[in-house]
């Protein structure tokens, strides 16, 4: 006959004791999130402005009223706290540019809006400044995480203008001997182009001449048919 062990006190907690601590712990996980978030913000705000080079631990503690400690203990450093801006406006570009445009038809209609809600984008960030751009100057020729984390957001969103490109080709809008490559590198230029032009020229009707820029491309590697068949 097996006997049974009595269980201790000590070793057998209250349920409502489990359910208070995890509740506590659940609490502080979800304040630590907040809190690391609204550093993140703070941070992709200052990087509009300054740069990622101009962050800085202590910087974010006096924007934000923490202690330079407090900020540490969510990013550990300065590269992470870098990354982690990065990864922020790579989420918001995704969320603003691209996932509007995968709710409208394959081809040459998603291609425009990923050109219109890229250069709706552009438009806001001409006063205060974009991250890939400013970026890829600060990083361009210094390799390490920083430079790794902010080429791969660059190239994922690349890569999904080149995917763009392809199905417009596929459906027929576009020539079939158009290279996808060269068609988003000219895109791609067109918004370098109106950075450079409307943010540090402050030249008027840089937004006017990139639409137009971008009409040419699609006119100089449209389909015979597609100026007539596309759906608008």
């Amino acid at each position: 006959m097996s006997v049974t062990q009595p269980v201790s006190k000590a070793a057998a907690p209250r349920s409502k004791d489990v359910v208070r601590d995890g509740g506590r712990e659940g609490r502080a996980l979800l304040k630590g999130q907040q809190t690391k978030a609204a550093i993140v913000d703070a941070a992709l705000a200052l990087a509009t402005q300054i740069g990622l080079e101009g962050l800085s631990i202590g910087a974010l503690a006096e924007l934000t009223g923490m202690s330079k400690s407090g900020v540490f203990a969510h990013f550990g450093s300065r590269e992470e706290l870098q990354i982690s801006v990065i990864r922020e406006y790579h989420t918001r570009f995704e969320q603003e540019v691209f996932y509007p445009a995968l709710r409208v038809q394959r081809g040459l209609p998603r291609l425009r809006a990923m050109f219109g809600n890229w250069m709706k984008r552009t438009s806001a960030e001409i006063d205060s400044g974009c991250i890939y751009i400013s970026g890829a100057v600060e990083f361009d020729d210094r390799p390490g995480p920083v430079r790794d984390a902010l080429a791969e957001s660059v190239h994922i969103w690349l890569a999904a203008m080149n995917r763009a490109v392809v199905q417009a080709r596929e459906e027929g809008h576009l020539r079939a001997d158009a290279d996808e490559n060269q068609v988003a590198f000219e895109i791609h230029a067109l918004i370098l182009a109106l950075h450079y032009e409307a943010r540090f020229l402050k030249n008027p009707g840089s937004m006017a001449r990139a639409t137009t820029g971008f009409d040419n491309i699609l006119a100089r590697y449209g389909a015979p048919t597609s100026a007539s068949s596309e759906p608008r």
